[in-house]
């Protein structure tokens, strides 16, 4: 009895405890680099590829972190980061590494180039390169469920034109334990040029993901199927795992139309094949041992020159490999034994002067056995004193291959085909967000996937109408968004399209200068962090904005746009101009418009100014916007703000209910109306030259200005040129400095004659007072539009 409730009570545990262990999610991770941006030779597809293959994983459930053109330190950091990360997802973690761009191989080690590398010599490779080996072995180390690592980085580059040669492609290498490798091209061959918008192996790859229902090991085979066909022969992909678990990207519900594949063909024997099957049955198992065996049964095919080709490459690779791990002089003489002018054997070389040992192969020394026979003749020709093979040489001239047979390759689907080209990438470092088609209904990721955060590709996989409006659109309005159920406007984040940068990439991003180009978009490769927006034509500049820089000596900002054209201005050489707004236009030919008296005077504008140092003067009608330049005088920059007046701009100073319009003040000059409290003292008045109205032809000038011409400032009279050596002005000169310290005394004893009259503006007159007898500066009334 007693048995009996025990076998009762475990059972009952067991069926409690299967349902929270059928509910555990399993967490998708990735990291997707696209390295393009080459100083050596960019490569047109690389971000594209990357932006694909992210976009892809993040429908497939992937929390992935991407960047386009990232250099060593960053490229470094990024890896890390994404190791930690992975190691702090837990056992039930996918892993998958995407990158696109140049790698090169030396002495049996892989590396992947960040787009800043400089190597001129074979010596250069493991200084500016990353060993893909010590990031493999970072994450078999881990308790994870798989690992998977594609390098689409087999190309021909040009690095290393001195010293030894460098083999051409990627080096053979084995898996660890949980661990999917998988190369654009065979090891020891490379990619041919991939043609805009997407390379062949990104386009194949994310065309079998999408397919779902497919293992690993069958997922890239097909891959392999598809990018030959796709460029005809040209490149053949690469790929060995160990991953004992099964995984999925998509899962194929039980409504979904079958497919063409049949399983049972893969497990029949090549020679039981016509040669054209054949063929593919050879290339979709790639195996040493099939490509041998479609030899043997059809030697004068003319596909057998192509397959003989395979095998040379692979027979090589696989010697090499051996030879490497084995790391001995013997092992290095056995090599130069099969191949004395293979690919790797300046490898070989290098290796046994490092371990001091002959580097020809001595009369008598011990070989090493390797995995497979010694070449025969006919495959020497592939391999020797040929760096590099790739199978659109047109030394061989091989015959296309025929398209894979429908048993072993379905046709793909039809809005896969052509993939219309990304838009330009938002921000430095971002990857390209291509145009997401959607994905059958019948495929859709396991129910066990973690979704990943704020991700709405991964939750509208199959919704057209989110895809349309939300996805495939870059600027979605609030409505739209609103359609997805979460408020994102309103301070929330904007759902997440892109792929998140890495942190290390987010944080060089932002160390990046803006830099804008044409109509406010930023230049690519220096932009990231936001502009600061400029006010439209016309406009005044907001009291908000800021006026100085904080780190450059207080310095005020250029004025990029004309005050409005109703706007009274204050005079540009004023205190209280300097105080409230920077100025807006630069001096002009020295002595321009000088009212008569005032030759040898600095401008009324600009008492407190150095006499050599050109000021601009009030806003006048007609003047070129492009004569913009900061102000020299840097006496107010230096002052403590507490110093300076409060002085109100003119723009914002209202007119008294029921006042006229002042028919005194010159329309040139404007002043504002301060209040007693804040006038002020004697000592920083202005001379009396400075509230003399302008000479008739001047103000003639100032009455009806061209309606398209931007206010902009006049130059003052009779001002010198700024000096050669200091053209921003920032300084006044030294002999300046007596005038700018404190004006002549006989200013500062009385007031000026014109004190009165200034008082008088500080409030409203009850009426216009008549004009002085230099006659009437705004004739007709015009002035007070």
């Amino acid at each position: 009895m007693t048995r009996i409730l025990l076998a009762l009570f475990i059972g009952l545990v067991s069926t409690i405890a299967l349902p929270a262990q059928a509910q555990e999610q399993e967490k998708r991770l990735a990291l997707v680099i696209g390295n393009g941006a080459y100083a050596a030779g960019a490569l047109p597809t690389a971000a594209n590829d990357a932006g694909l293959v992210a976009q892809t994983l993040q429908a497939a459930g992937f929390d992935v972190v991407g960047a386009r053109d990232l250099d060593g330190e960053t490229l470094r950091r990024s890896f890390r980061d994404f190791v930690q990360k992975v190691q702090e997802a837990g056992p039930n973690t996918v892993a998958f590494v995407y990158l696109a761009g140049y790698g090169v191989q030396l002495t049996g080690e892989n590396y992947f180039l960040p787009v800043d590398a400089k190597i001129a010599r074979d010596i250069d490779v493991p200084v500016e390169g990353l060993r893909m080996s010590d990031y493999m072995r970072q994450l078999s180390a881990l308790p994870v469920k798989a690992n998977i690592v594609v390098l689409d980085a087999a190309r021909a580059n040009s690095f290393a034109k001195e010293g030894q040669p460098l083999a051409g492609g990627l080096a053979l290498v084995e898996p660890d334990a949980k661990m999917l490798v998988a190369f654009n091209a065979a090891p020891g061959t490379i990619a041919p040029e991939g043609q805009p918008p997407y390379g062949a192996y990104a386009q194949a790859l994310a065309e079998m993901i999408r397919a779902g229902g497919q293992p690993l090991p069958e997922l890239f085979d097909r891959v392999r199927l598809r990018v030959s066909e796709m460029t005809k022969g040209a490149q053949i992909p690469w790929n060995a795992q160990k991953i004992d678990t099964p995984f999925m990207f998509f899962e194929r519900q039980p409504d979904a139309p079958p497919t063409q594949v049949d399983a049972s063909v893969r497990k029949k024997p090549i020679r039981d094949f016509d040669a054209k099957d054949a063929y593919a049955a050879a290339l979709e198992r790639d195996t040493l041992p099939g490509y041998e065996e479609f030899l043997q049964a059809f030697p004068n095919d003319p596909l057998a020159k192509r397959v003989r080709a395979i095998v040379a490459a692979r027979r090589e690779a696989i010697t090499w490999r051996r030879t490497y791990r084995t790391d001995t002089p013997d092992a290095y003489w056995s090599y130069l034994d099969r191949y004395p002018r293979g690919p790797h054997a300046a490898d070989a070389r290098r290796r046994l002067a490092i371990l001091s040992a002959a580097l020809e192969p001595p009369p008598s020394f011990a070989p090493i056995d390797y995995d497979v026979p010694p070449p025969p003749p006919d495959e020497l020709m592939y391999v020797d004193d040929r760096p590099v093979l790739y199978f659109d040489d047109p030394v061989y001239a091989f015959a296309p291959p025929p398209p894979a047979p429908v048993f072993f390759l379905p046709p793909p689907p039809p809005d896969f085909v052509v993939l219309p080209p990304p838009p330009p990438p938002a921000a430095v470092y971002v990857l390209p967000v291509p145009v997401f088609v959607p994905i059958p209904v019948y495929v859709r990721p396991p129910v066990y996937v973690a979704p990943p955060p704020n991700n709405i590709v991964f939750a509208n996989i199959h919704n057209r109408t989110v895809i349309n409006e939300v996805i495939n659109n870059p600027n979605p309005t609030p409505a739209q968004l609103g359609a997805l159920g979460t408020k994102f406007n309103g301070g929330a984040a904007r759902p997440a399209i892109a792929p998140s940068l890495p942190l290390a990439a987010a944080q060089r991003a932002n160390l990046v200068q803006p830099s804008p180009q044409g109509a406010g978009q930023p230049a690519p490769g220096t932009k990231f962090a936001p502009a600061t927006p400029t006010s439209p034509q016309g406009a005044a500049p907001s009291a908000a904005s800021p006026q100085a820089l904080p780190s450059a000596g207080r310095q005020p900002l250029p004025q990029t746009t004309a005050p409005p054209a109703t706007a009274a201005q204050p005079d540009a050489g004023t205190k209280a101009s300097r105080v409230t707004s920077p100025p807006v236009a630069a001096p002009n030919a020295a002595g321009a418009n000088a009212p008569a008296g005032m030759k040898g005077r600095p401008s009324p504008q600009t008492a407190t100014a150095p006499a050599t140092a050109a000021q601009p003067n009030a806003t006048r009608p007609g003047a070129s916007p492009s004569a913009a330049a900061p102000p020299t005088d840097t006496k107010l920059n230096r002052a403590a703000p507490a110093q300076q007046p409060s002085v109100a701009r003119p723009a914002d100073v209202p007119r008294a209910a029921g006042a006229p319009p002042s028919r005194n003040a010159p329309a040139a000059a404007a002043l504002a109306r301060p209040a007693p409290s804040v006038a002020p003292p004697a000592a920083h008045r202005p001379p009396p030259a400075a509230m003399r109205a302008p000479p008739p032809s001047v103000a003639a000038r100032t009455v009806a200005p061209p309606p398209a011409a931007p206010r902009v400032a006049a130059p003052p009279p009779r001002m010198a040129a700024p000096p050669p050596a200091a053209p921003r002005m920032a300084a006044p000169p030294p002999a300046a400095a007596p005038r700018m310290a404190a004006p002549p005394p006989p200013r500062v004893a009385a007031p000026p004659p014109m004190a009165a009259h200034a008082q008088r503006m500080a409030a409203p007159p009850a009426r216009p007072s008549a004009p002085a007898a230099h006659g009437p500066v705004c004739p007709g009334g015009k002035c007070a539009r």
